[in-house]
């Protein structure tokens, strides 16, 4: 198998058998627990047509399990949304609801923007 050449940065040529690549070696982030993580809630209507969204940001961890928490909030109130710079978007007013959920899921969960 081929390793990968995706990490490599500063690459050059070189005729030196001996060359070694620079690899960026970003460690993954790893998931806290739910009960160590404190995550904020918000509602949001800025640059997106008076449309309504529901922010969730603060969660530290792997983006593969930030992608799942968000399926399962999305799943649990029937909307859309998606996963955009560390934040969970969903579609709609449903900070109320996510609230409970991720309570229930043992979060530490913060309100903002005057709730």
């Amino acid at each position: 198998m081929k390793k990968s050449k995706k990490n490599r940065i500063n690459v050059v040529y070189s005729t030196n058998p001996d060359f070694q690549f620079d690899e960026d070696t970003e460690g993954v982030q790893e998931t806290l627990d739910p009960s160590a993580q404190r995550l904020y809630i918000s509602l949001d209507r800025k640059n997106r047509g008076g449309k309504e969204v529901t922010l969730i940001e603060g969660f530290v961890g792997d983006e593969d399990d930030l992608k799942t928490l968000a399926k399962e909030l999305k799943s649990k109130c029937g909307v859309g949304g998606s996963v955009k710079d560390s934040e969970i978007i969903i579609q709609g007013n449903f900070v109320e609801k996510l609230y409970k959920l991720l309570l229930d899921k043992n979060y530490q969960i913060k309100k903002k923007g005057g709730y």
